[in-house]
């Protein structure tokens, strides 16, 4: 099944080859030290609340895999270390699995992992013009799905050859999802990020929360390259290269996307400095995928040694922002300079808001 092979194909890529874009927009910002920050660093929590589930730490694991036999041990791993850690985790897109019941497993195994976890599905929207409320019913219970993740890859739907670029009445169609699903649904891009303008019209369908999926992780453009290489298409190999750091960068979208709903940050989170970044952009979650990948091959106790460091991590910028807690340290002021700067100051944005709290 052409479905079933790419997933395994867009994994084994980004474990083999560099698939990251440039300009994720972090080193642009910067926190205020606090020399005195007048708290113990034992007492600090990481524990937050996001659509009614309980997380020990601000934290999930990005929508990645599933939909191949080969992909079931990845899911299983990732499971079991979000699973064990309170954290949360998406899994990749169940188109796969609503075209081939045989194929369930590969993503089944994550809820069997990960009991307690809060795990959400997953549905590309040029699929929303397929596929009904029954049909995501169907992925929502394939998992036993806390949330329903839509996700947004048109930068890569335009790159792929058998990419469906339909995007007629999408808009209209995630509303009727958002109304008529049984969980709440997170809109999320996939690598170029959110505007303002595109986050005002979800927040209108009722959507529960958004991933800006901002430029600067994963580039599925790029990924795109090395399958069209593969393939000898020409085309899709140049338009890869040409859209390879296309889009809003990740600390970018998180302003413009911040208009009252919940926000996850992705795209580049790299250790848990960018996760409390992310936090006093106004994110409420981060999440991280690329660097897991490699990781969950080897086994639940490498992802697990991998989201403690990032934990502490943000546990070392908390403590040295004087921040006790998650509601801490989104409070806190930052210092915003470079392009995310440039950029912010180009589409009317008050970034000098954020340093001045």
């Amino acid at each position: 099944m052409v479905t079933s092979k790419r997933k395994i194909e867009h994994l084994d890529i980004c474990i083999r080859e560099n698939v990251e874009s440039k300009g994720n927009g972090f080193d642009d910002i910067e926190f205020v030290h606090r020399c005195l920050p007048e708290i113990n660093r034992a007492d600090i929590a990481t524990g937050t609340t996001f659509l009614g589930h309980r997380f020990k730490a601000p934290l999930m694991i990005a929508s990645m895999t599933g939909g191949h036999p080969d992909t079931t041990e990845v899911n299983a791993n990732l499971a079991m270390a979000a699973e064990e850690l309170g954290l949360g985790m998406g899994v990749g897109s169940q188109r796969a699995a609503l075209e081939d019941p045989k194929l369930e497993d590969s993503y089944r195994i994550v809820r069997d992992k990960a009991p307690h976890a809060f795990i959400y599905g997953n549905i590309g929207a040029p699929q929303l013009l397929k596929y009904g409320i029954d049909d995501l019913e169907r992925a929502v219970s394939m998992i036993d799905a806390d949330a329903m993740a839509i996700h947004l890859n048109f930068l890569q739907e335009a790159i792929q050859p058998e990419g469906e670029s339909d995007a007629k009445g999408i808009i209209e169609r995630i509303a009727a999802v958002a109304a008529g699903l049984s969980v709440p649904v997170i809109v999320k891009e996939t690598g170029a990020g959110i505007c303002h303008m595109d986050a005002y019209t979800l927040q209108k369908t009722g959507v529960a929360a958004i991933d800006v999926g901002g430029k600067g992780g994963t580039s599925w453009a790029g990924v795109e390259v090395f399958r069209a290489r593969k393939e000898n298409e020409a085309l899709s190999e140049h338009l890869g290269m040409k859209f390879w750091d296309w889009g809003i960068p990740t600390t970018v979208s998180l302003v413009e996307a911040d208009i009252g709903l919940p926000l996850i940050s992705t795209g580049g989170i790299r250790d848990g400095v960018m996760i409390a970044k992310s936090l006093a952009l106004g994110a409420s979650m981060s999440s991280i995928a690329l660097p897991l990948v490699g990781p969950a091959r080897a086994g639940p106790g490498k992802v697990k040694e991998q989201l403690e460091l990032y934990i502490e991590e943000l546990k070392a910028v908390m403590f040295l922002t004087g921040s006790r807690s998650v509601e801490d340290i989104r409070r806190v002021p930052v210092i915003i300079s470079g392009k995310t700067k440039d950029a912010l100051e180009a589409r009317g944005f008050n970034w000098k808001s954020y340093a001045q709290r």
